[in-house]
Protein backbone atom coordinates (compact mmCIF):
# COMPACT_ATOMS: atom_id res chain seq x y z
CA UNK A 1 0.00 0.00 0.00
CA UNK A 2 1.33 3.26 -1.28
CA UNK A 3 1.32 6.12 1.77
CA UNK A 4 0.19 9.02 0.19
CA UNK A 5 1.45 12.46 2.32
CA UNK A 6 -0.90 15.56 2.22
CA UNK A 7 1.59 17.38 0.33
CA UNK A 8 0.95 14.74 -2.40
CA UNK A 9 4.03 13.00 -2.16
CA UNK A 10 4.83 9.59 -1.41
CA UNK A 11 6.37 8.17 2.09
CA UNK A 12 8.54 6.22 -0.64
CA UNK A 13 9.89 9.54 -2.39
CA UNK A 14 10.52 11.20 0.62
CA UNK A 15 12.80 7.89 1.79
CA UNK A 16 14.26 7.52 -1.32
CA UNK A 17 15.22 11.68 -1.39
CA UNK A 18 16.51 11.51 2.25
CA UNK A 19 18.57 8.18 1.24
CA UNK A 20 20.37 10.43 -1.58
CA UNK A 21 20.96 12.86 1.28
CA UNK A 22 22.57 9.71 3.36
CA UNK A 23 26.32 11.12 2.40
CA UNK A 24 28.19 13.84 4.01
CA UNK A 25 29.85 14.97 0.50
CA UNK A 26 26.39 14.95 -1.27
CA UNK A 27 24.92 17.27 1.52
CA UNK A 28 28.02 19.20 0.85
CA UNK A 29 27.58 19.42 -2.86
CA UNK A 30 23.92 20.57 -2.77
CA UNK A 31 24.92 23.04 0.03
CA UNK A 32 27.26 24.30 -2.11
CA UNK A 33 24.63 24.74 -4.94
CA UNK A 34 22.12 26.31 -2.93
CA UNK A 35 24.63 28.93 -1.82
CA UNK A 36 25.13 29.07 -5.50
CA UNK A 37 21.16 30.21 -6.10
CA UNK A 38 19.73 29.46 -9.55
CA UNK A 39 22.64 30.25 -11.62
CA UNK A 40 24.46 27.34 -10.26
CA UNK A 41 28.43 26.27 -10.32
CA UNK A 42 30.73 25.25 -13.24
CA UNK A 43 31.27 21.27 -12.25
CA UNK A 44 35.09 22.76 -11.82
CA UNK A 45 33.97 25.63 -9.02
CA UNK A 46 31.76 23.09 -7.31
CA UNK A 47 34.35 21.03 -7.19
CA UNK A 48 36.85 23.52 -5.67
CA UNK A 49 33.69 25.05 -3.44
CA UNK A 50 32.73 21.41 -2.28
CA UNK A 51 36.26 19.80 -2.02
CA UNK A 52 34.74 16.93 -3.99
CA UNK A 53 35.41 16.42 -7.74
CA UNK A 54 36.62 14.32 -10.61
CA UNK A 55 34.56 10.63 -11.02
CA UNK A 56 33.45 11.14 -7.18
CA UNK A 57 31.51 14.57 -7.92
CA UNK A 58 30.20 13.11 -11.30
CA UNK A 59 28.31 10.33 -9.11
CA UNK A 60 27.25 12.37 -6.29
CA UNK A 61 25.85 14.57 -9.05
CA UNK A 62 24.06 11.38 -10.35
CA UNK A 63 22.77 10.18 -7.10
CA UNK A 64 21.19 14.29 -6.38
CA UNK A 65 19.77 14.47 -10.14
CA UNK A 66 17.91 11.01 -9.69
CA UNK A 67 16.26 12.16 -6.82
CA UNK A 68 15.49 15.57 -8.40
CA UNK A 69 16.93 17.88 -6.17
CA UNK A 70 19.70 19.12 -8.72
CA UNK A 71 20.34 19.57 -12.84
CA UNK A 72 23.60 19.40 -14.81
CA UNK A 73 23.16 21.34 -18.07
CA UNK A 74 25.58 22.04 -20.95
CA UNK A 75 26.17 25.72 -21.69
CA UNK A 76 29.21 25.66 -24.78
CA UNK A 77 32.14 23.55 -22.90
CA UNK A 78 31.08 23.94 -19.42
CA UNK A 79 29.13 21.34 -17.62
CA UNK A 80 26.54 24.02 -15.36
CA UNK A 81 25.41 22.37 -12.07
CA UNK A 82 22.27 23.67 -10.18
CA UNK A 83 20.12 23.04 -7.04
CA UNK A 84 17.01 23.32 -9.01
CA UNK A 85 14.36 22.03 -7.03
CA UNK A 86 14.08 24.39 -3.91
CA UNK A 87 10.25 23.19 -3.56
CA UNK A 88 11.75 19.73 -2.61
CA UNK A 89 14.34 20.60 0.10
CA UNK A 90 11.26 22.75 1.55
CA UNK A 91 9.13 19.22 1.34
CA UNK A 92 11.54 17.65 2.53
CA UNK A 93 12.10 20.00 6.11
CA UNK A 94 8.06 20.39 5.94
CA UNK A 95 7.85 16.50 6.29
CA UNK A 96 9.76 16.65 9.12
CA UNK A 97 8.15 19.41 11.12
CA UNK A 98 4.74 18.78 9.99
CA UNK A 99 4.19 16.48 12.65
CA UNK A 100 6.42 18.27 15.64
CA UNK A 101 4.72 17.41 18.86
CA UNK A 102 1.42 15.86 17.08
CA UNK A 103 1.07 13.46 19.98
CA UNK A 104 1.73 16.01 22.76
CA UNK A 105 -1.62 16.97 24.92
CA UNK A 106 -0.81 20.49 23.68
CA UNK A 107 0.93 20.57 20.13
CA UNK A 108 3.13 22.95 19.11
CA UNK A 109 2.64 25.30 16.44
CA UNK A 110 4.40 23.78 13.15
CA UNK A 111 4.36 27.56 11.48
CA UNK A 112 6.85 29.85 11.84
CA UNK A 113 10.57 28.95 14.44
CA UNK A 114 10.41 25.77 16.59
CA UNK A 115 11.61 26.82 20.16
CA UNK A 116 12.60 23.06 22.31
CA UNK A 117 15.46 23.14 23.62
Amino acid sequence: MKTILPDGHSLAEMASTFAALGSEQRLVVLQMLVRAGPEGLSIGELGQRSGVTGSTLTHHMKILAAAGLVRQERQGRSIICAAVSYEEIEALSGFLMSQCCADRETPCHTKGPHEHG
